[in-house]
């Protein structure tokens, strides 16, 4: 018999992404929509950073969630909702991308650095080894940093895109563009380098 100072647990409560995760699986009224206030604004910035375009962004973002729904039952909860509609918005972005016109593979040569003839950088940027996405989060306009990537051409910009600003590992990178891991890191190595040299006159530079 428990004593009086005893008291029985209440078992805890579900957390919002699994009451709605399972106001979903049930189709109860109100569940979709809520779904879509709640992760609509993130998926259309994803969207719009991947495919440059708002017209495209919201088809994406509307894509996006049509497939979530058809699949919602399919959906372990192994990992939390958010980062499902993550994967499945970069997945419809990319093949929106694969689906326009496709153009010959353009060349960042003009963006690379240059080399003297002792084999030394002809310039030298402050934090060279300092990562795309770490260098770009200490830049204050924003609005520029923006305009630089979206001069990359599309093979790296995307590549930069999901590496550094979506966070996506390479092994998911290379499996999504269907290329190696070892071309994921090759074009996000001279994404970086053209994106330095973009942005050089903000970032200050140094001559040797």
């Amino acid at each position: 018999m428990a004593s009086p100072t005893e008291t029985t647990p209440t078992p805890p409560s579900a957390s919002p992404d699994q009451a709605l995760l399972e106001a979903l699986r049930s189709r109860a009224p109100g569940a979709f929509e809520q779904l879509v206030r709640t992760h609509g604004g993130r998926l259309l910035a994803v969207a719009r950073r991947l495919l440059g375009n708002e017209e495209d962004a919201r088809d994406a973002v509307q894509e996006t969630f049509m497939n979530a729904y058809r699949s919602i039952d399919r959906f372990e909860g192994g990992s939390l909702l958010s980062t499902w509609l993550h994967r499945i918005a970069v997945n419809v972005s990319l093949m929106k991308l694969r689906t326009r016109k496709r153009k010959p593979e353009e060349s960042l040569d003009h963006l690379l650095p240059a080399f003297k003839d002792d084999g030394h950088f002809a310039e030298r940027f402050e934090s060279g080894s300092e990562p795309a996405d770490v260098r770009l989060s200490r830049i204050e306009e924003q609005a520029a940093v923006r305009a630089a990537i979206d001069q990359l051409p599309g093979h790296y910009r995307t590549v930069l895109l999901l590496r550094d600003i979506e966070g996506i590992d390479t092994r998911d990178v290379a499996e999504q563009l269907g290329i190696t891991a070892n071309a994921v890191k090759l074009r996000l190595h001279r994404a970086r380098q053209a994106l330095r040299t973009l942005l050089a006159p903000r970032l200050g530079r140094t001559d040797r």
